[in-house]
């Protein structure tokens, strides 16, 4: 099967249009540029473009990951102006397939990261780099587990609905509290990936359930608000947080106590490996379906070693 693919791979490079193939244009296109992760991929994308002339980059998003019809117009654009390759980080798995068998059709090879997308949509991408988000949901469920026992309860902030990130990461977290545990699980709220939602709710949650034991934060907006929630209140270091990626205002919500941990991406890999994958396809050289990009559990503790600072951000 993964020779059928690699074949498949090399005749549509093979087929890439004198237009696509003169314009030597990498288009990364990812679910927000507000944000400091999806930055830290633009950082990882330019460094892959950096020092070799066959290829130009272009790093685009909408304003909120919610944009799907934006993100999906920006894919559309992409493939009418005959780039060389796509990097893709899409917003939604179903929304996004049918464009991205668009390019396909039309012999642009594409990398997809950080989410995958609908079933059966693996024929129309030639790799997929991304974060084992299951297990990494599964990795921050075991640290919550450690810290706070088997019972009590817990709540879940979650993200978008939906986003194959999203279902890994926290369905991966669920899963292992219920299979280890007799934690009552508050939740999930789904602040779309807006930092304001998610302070608002957290602020609702831990005013309507005195006794929580912890809340997980499912990613980088939604935890910077969880975290400021817990700080208003007067809760940070009371009761087990546990966050997501690793921006500025995480590393130092680990570093006064107010996350016990946040699980951090490499989310420069993700640019930088992802562009990297789209220029060996369009020189003819192989890639492996899939490239896991890893995860680091962040805690006070280790904040500070290189295994940290490698990914943090």
């Amino acid at each position: 099967m993964k020779k059928l693919l690699l074949a498949a791979v090399a005749a549509s490079v093979m087929s890439l249009s004198p237009v696509a193939s003169m314009a030597g244009e990498i288009a990364v296109i990812v679910k927000t540029t507000n944000s400091n992760f999806w930055q830290n991929v633009n950082k990882g994308a330019s460094a892959a473009i950096k020092g070799q002339s066959d290829h130009t980059m272009t790093f685009n998003g909408p304003a909120a990951e919610s944009a799907i019809a934006a993100q999906v117009g920006m894919v559309e654009d992409a493939i009418n102006r005959g780039v060389a390759g796509i990097v893709l980080a899409p917003s939604d798995p179903d929304a996004l397939t049918p464009v991205v068998k668009r390019a396909y059709e039309a012999g642009i090879p594409v990398t997809i990261i950080d989410s995958g997308l609908g079933d059966g949509a693996e024929k129309y991408y030639q790799a997929f780099l991304s974060t084992d988000n299951k297990a990494a949901g599964q990795l921050a469920a075991k640290m919550m587990i450690e810290s706070v026992g088997k019972d009590g309860k817990i709540a879940v902030m979650s993200y978008v609905a939906g986003v194959g990130s999203e279902i890994g990461r926290v369905g991966g977290f669920v899963d292992y509290i219920k299979a280890n545990s007799n934690l009552e699980i508050v939740g999930p709220y789904y602040s779309q990936s807006q930092m304001a939602t998610a302070l608002n709710q957290t602020t609702d949650v831990l005013a309507a359930n005195g006794d929580l034991k912890g809340i997980f934060g499912a990613n980088e907006p939604t935890a910077v608000g969880m975290g400021r929630a817990l700080v208003q209140a007067g809760k940070a270091g009371k009761l087990t947080a546990i966050g997501f990626d690793g921006n500025g205002d995480l590393q130092d919500f680990v570093r006064n106590g107010t996350l016990e941990a946040t699980a951090v991406q490499g989310s420069f890999q993700m640019g930088e490996l992802g562009v990297k994958a789209v220029i060996d396809l369009l020189s003819g050289s192989k890639v492996e379906p899939f490239i896991d990009t890893g995860v680091v559990m962040v805690t006070k503790e280790n904040i500070d070693s290189d295994t940290a600072q490698n990914v943090l951000y």
